[in-house]
């Protein structure tokens, strides 16, 4: 173990390198600034002290006003959904039969006991205490504060207020917080039905109910076994929506209720428990608990790469036990706090994994820093910020050893595996602190003609304050403290000012703001001048007092409540605001330009400082890509000044390649269970990695999470995201009564020659045949004919297609489509058929051709329709491999576009159904045509064209249909072809006749190709001379004879420019309108 004790100047963070001016840990100061308004000399010792703001000497009586943080607006199950529970648990989590429909959260059984067990707690500490402590219990909703913009108030806040001796004050509010179940959470996750209800069996396994029974008496913790069919909707971006909704049918959830400690280990235990179900082996290890996360790595890689080398699955323990007490009353450990539980196909599978853990213990160094920090700061640091503590301490790859909530400790312990992580680790948590202020009221002079307030009127008085504020207020000897988050210490003063016996007395108020030591020279100006403007303004005075290495003191005094608010304002808008982004180094000197010019304009334009770090700053040389790939480009103004970051981090991002455009995050559901696969499959991931410059993050094994995190460059997120869903397999059944006919259809040559080998080509689909099986519909037997689909994830878009492709030869052959189990139903609002017999107009005509064939070349093409709609010709199960060659042939003609040269750089990687898959309805892409995911420059809304004569489908930026959902949504009128949509060799300028979309060669295409020899098309097409000397192409003008002239703009649209490329190309002919 390395214990450092101070090495400013020998490490580097982020943005600046520590140098000894950067710690220092004396107050600053200002001799032209003598308080001429101070408190007494013994009251300001008892207050001024830096680690301790508030009053804590014994023998002098207090009165402490805390908010007890329960969670009293967690909801319960539905009753309806509830298949088992734990004995009590539906009494405790649901409310009363004949309740109504909009009783709160709070008025739970479960919330109502708990806050009644808190009142019976205070009673018996004050009666124990020989009545020297009186405790009282308040609960009410909060008001909404004049001024100060707050959150909705619709949660049942519950108070404390404890009166007597200040340190016997304090132990009762440590008392009270490590007693109370403040943690209460719920945890939960899927199982699928057959695991628990097997086929064939009525009822559910008995040994799974006495389990968890026996899980739920031991810890304490209320489960529960839903049958819900939620629907997923933590992603968007890829559609295979309807495939879920399916594959959901067969998962139940298991909801876990408790405080942190009880749920996670009766989580823990039930994940065990499947996997015993799977007939997996359970062994244990040890070791040390602030070792957990120094071995797991950064981002829990070296554990993913145990995981997959081995096929185990390691669930280590919580990470802060101790830190609310010792569990819940009754509770018996599961396990002990440091050992970690590890599952596998084999014991020597988990040996393995046992070894692999050792082997990092041994190697793993371990440095240490002790760092102070507010007393006060910790408590709200555990109840307020504590997962955000887990997300630094998981992305450094530290740990941080927190003391008991209310133990009033200051010094926190920060362990990594190198100096850098160290200091990362503490910085941000210092950046934390700093989120909480602490004030001091005092009331110098009371005035003698106002009554002072009494015991029970402090008693009555500081819990509305502080449920109104949220704050935790001390009031002794006419002396109000007030700690809490920014917004609460200010709307705690708001209330406070508005008290009768305060607004008649000389007062002296001081509020203590924490930032960063290399934040000062920016705060306070050149000479000091910012601060000096703001005391000359506001008439207050403002004191810089250091604390510790990183932090310091922003000391803001004043006499009245109006000038100390108004200076705190000022000082907040001087504060810094920052943002920082992640560019690739090899842009650092373009953006910077020679001799900085570039940067220099920009922070000149808009007054905000920009300020780069390479990988040698980060310490990047030797480090893995984590290290590499974090912000290195932070740009910092006053908080007045904020509005301006945006704009400069999009004309710096100008400035990057599209490729390495700004880093974003996207989540991917896939089931827990499916990932232990995907997890031994980490050399192709990593290799999709590194194609993409992407990094994709799986959960632990012990948060049952089905959330995976890809991360990375904007444009290349989408494609890295339908790549990696390349690789998770997905199945879907179908099953339909049987007869001698269909048998032998499936089991001729025809079906596994034609049908099934065109499933697989065209739709990336299998089929496999499962024996069938009898079953029984009224009084007879009825052979079921059962059909697996095995698929990717990225082609589930497509799954109806295939569906209906596959059932088509079983209905000519007698199938009745109702009796399919399986079918997925095409949408409502997939069409506006229903609409159309309300508009007398040709162009929206219902219209089915009276032969099958789709011709653009025969004149009677909307004569012999009838009973079909337009978007139902839309739907070709061809139509996305046409796209897909045309894009070929589009790489092959080249182009100097930079839009389609991106496009084709994102399109050449996805497979035909992927882009089925991003462009459908259900698709959480803002362009649903631009598979790169992101808004390019000319995507935008203008209005719509119908020159035309078939609505929005004709304009010069007329996109092919390329999915049986693509026109399922809105009709913008976006494609990423061309450059800002003006016409060129490349771009698709053709008038498109809905149904045909770009034709290729493939078998079954019936498009003829266009050809450089005049032909003649019934839609008005003259041949035009071309415009340039030895043109290789002809220039064709079409012009609809249906197009309205009257719009000057909607007129010009249709007057489009084509150039034909040789007959070898393969472009489609160009198609007019119907006439």
């Amino acid at each position: 173990m390395h214990k450092i004790s101070n090495f400013t100047g020998s490490a580097r963070h982020g943005w600046e390198k520590m140098t000894p001016s950067m710690g220092f840990g004396v107050s600053r100061q200002h001799p032209q600034h003598d308080l001429s308004i101070a408190p007494p000399a013994a009251k300001r010792n008892l207050v001024g002290s830096s680690m301790s703001p508030n009053p804590a000497v014994p023998g002098h009586s207090i009165n402490l006003s805390f908010n007890v943080p329960f969670n009293s607006n967690l909801p319960g199950p539905d009753r309806e959904d509830v298949l088992y529970s734990s004995v009590n648990a539906v009494k405790k989590w649901t409310h009363p039969e004949g309740s109504a429909e909009d009783t709160p959260n709070h008025a739970l059984p479960v919330h109502t006991r708990n806050v009644e067990a808190l009142r019976s707690l205070c009673r018996q500490m004050s009666e124990n205490s020989g009545e020297m402590v009186q405790a009282t219990v308040t609960s009410s909703k909060p008001k909404p504060v004049p001024g100060m913009q707050r959150g909705p108030l619709t949660a049942l806040v519950t108070n404390v207020c404890i009166s007597g001796d200040s340190d016997v004050v304090h132990k009762m509010r440590a008392k009270i917080l490590m007693e109370t179940p403040i943690t209460l959470r719920c945890e939960s996750f899927d199982i699928d039905r057959e695991t628990v209800f097997p086929k064939g069996q009525d009822g559910a396994r008995e040994d799974i109910i006495h389990y968890m029974d026996e899980i739920a008496e031991m810890t304490m913790a209320d489960i529960f076994l839903l049958d819900t069919k939620l629907k997923r909707k933590d992603s968007d971006s890829i559609s295979f929506n309807n495939a879920l909704d399916k594959s959901m049918d067969n998962k139940l959830r298991i909801q876990v209720y408790g405080d942190m400690e009880s749920s996670e280990n009766a989580k823990t235990r039930l994940l065990i428990m499947i996997d015993k179900l799977l007939q997996r082996h359970v062994d244990s290890i040890r070791l040390e608990l602030t070792l957990h996360n120094l071995i797991a790595g950064r981002h829990r890689r070296n554990i993913k790469m145990i995981e997959s080398t081995t096929g185990s699955a390691i669930y280590f323990p919580p990470l802060f036990p101790t830190v609310f007490g010792n569990g819940t009353y009754g509770a018996v450990r599961l396990r002990e706090r440091d050992e970690i539980i590890i599952t596998g196909e084999t014991m020597d599978n988990i040996l393995q994994a046992k070894q692999r853990l050792h082997d990092l213990v041994l190697h793993t160094k371990n440095f240490v820093k002790d760092v102070q920090i507010t007393t006060s700061k910790v408590d709200y640091i555990l109840l307020e910020r504590l997962d955000k503590i887990r997300k630094i301490i998981e992305a450094n790859g530290s740990y941080v050893l927190f003391p008991p909530l209310g133990n009033h400790s200051g010094i926190l312990r920060v362990q990594a595996t190198d100096i850098l992580n160290v200091e990362r680790t503490v910085r941000e948590i210092m950046g934390l602190a700093g989120q909480f202020y602490s004030a001091s009221w005092w009331l110098t002079s009371p005035d003698s003609s106002q009554r002072q307030p009494t015991s029970s009127d402090i008693r009555a008085m500081l819990p509305d304050i502080c449920i109104n504020s949220g704050a935790e207020i001390t009031f002794e000897k006419l002396n109000f403290h007030i700690n809490g988050s920014d917004d609460a210490v200010k709307a705690a003063m708001a209330i406070i000012n508005t008290l009768p016996f305060v607004k008649k007395a000389q007062s002296t108020l001081r509020v203590k703001v924490e930032l960063a030591n290399e934040h000062k020279e920016f705060v306070s100006g050149k000479k000091n001048g910012k601060i000096n403007k703001i005391m000359s303004q506001s008439n207050v005075q403002i004191v810089f007092d250091g604390f510790n290495e990183y932090n310091f003191y922003i000391d803001v005094r004043g006499a009245q409540y109006e000038a100390t608010k108004n200076g705190l304002d000022l000082v907040e808008l001087e504060m810094p605001a920052s943002i920082s982004f992640h560019v690739p180094d090899q842009y650092h000197k373009r953006i910077i330009g020679i001799g900085g010019q570039h940067i220099q304009r920009i922070m000149k334009k808009y007054s905000v400082f920009v300020k780069f770090s390479n990988a040698m700053d980060r310490g990047g040389i030797g480090k893995d890509d984590d290290d590499i790939k974090v912000d290195n480009v932070i740009c910092r103004t006053p908080a007045r000044n904020a509005n301006s970051l945006e704009q400069v981090k999009e004309e710096i991002m100008a400035m990057v390649e599209k490729v390495d455009a700004e880093f974003v995050s996207e989540h991917v559901p896939v089931d827990r269970l499916t990932q232990r696969g995907l997890i031994a499959r980490m050399k192709e991931i990593e290799e999709l990695e590194k194609k993409w410059n992407c990094k994709v993050t799986f959960p632990g094994a012990e948060q049952a999470s089905e959330i995976i995190t890809v991360s990375g460059p904007e444009y290349q997120v989408p494609q890295a995201v339908d790549e990696f869903l390349g690789m998770v397999p997905e199945t879907h059944e179908i099953e339909f009564p049987t007869s001698d006919e269909l048998r032998n259809f499936m089991l001729s040559d025809e079906f596994s020659n034609d049908i099934a080998q065109k499933l697989k080509d065209q739709y990336v689909v299998e089929v496999a045949i499962h024996e069938p099986s009898e079953e029984k519909q009224g009084d007879e037997m009825v052979t079921i004919e059962k059909l697996v689909l095995s698929y990717t994830r990225n082609n589930a878009g497509g799954l109806k297609d295939a569906i209906d492709f596959l059932l088509l030869p079983f209905i000519s052959r007698g199938l009745d489509s109702s009796l399919v189990r399986g079918a997925i139903p095409r949408p409502k609002s997939d069409s506006f058929e229903d609409n159309m017999p309300f508009f007398e107009s040709k162009l929206l005509q219902r219209a089915e051709p009276a032969i099958s064939t789709e011709s653009p070349t025969r004149g009677s093409f909307a004569d012999d329709s009838s009973s079909r709609s337009i978007f139902d010709k839309l739907r070709k199960p061809g139509s996305m491999s046409s796209f897909s060659s045309f894009i070929e042939r589009r790489r092959k003609n080249g182009t100097n576009s930079p839009s389609s040269s991106l496009f084709m750089q994102a399109s050449n990687n996805a497979s035909k159904a992927s882009l089925v898959s991003m462009e459908s309805r259900d698709s959480g892409y803002r362009n649903p045509w631009n598979d790169s995911g992101i808004e390019l420059e000319h995507d935008s809304n203008g209005p719509s064209n119908h020159g035309n004569g078939f609505g929005s489908f004709g304009t010069s930026a007329t996109r092919p249909s390329t999915s049986s959902n693509s026109l399922s949504g809105a009709f913008e009128s976006k494609f990423p072809f061309g450059v800002n949509g003006n016409a060129s060799s490349s771009s698709l300028n053709t008038p498109m006749i809905p149904g045909l979309g770009m034709i290729n060669g493939s078998p079954g295409d019936m498009t003829p190709k266009f050809d450089a020899s005049p032909r003649p098309f019934d839609n008005g097409v003259s041949k035009e001379p071309p415009t340039t000397a030895g043109a290789d192409a002809a220039t064709l003008t079409t012009q609809p004879a249906a197009a309205p002239t009257s719009n000057p703009s909607t007129a010009a649209a249709t007057n489009e420019t084509i150039s034909a490329p040789s007959s070898s190309s393969g472009y489609p002919a160009p198609i007019g309108p119907p006439r």
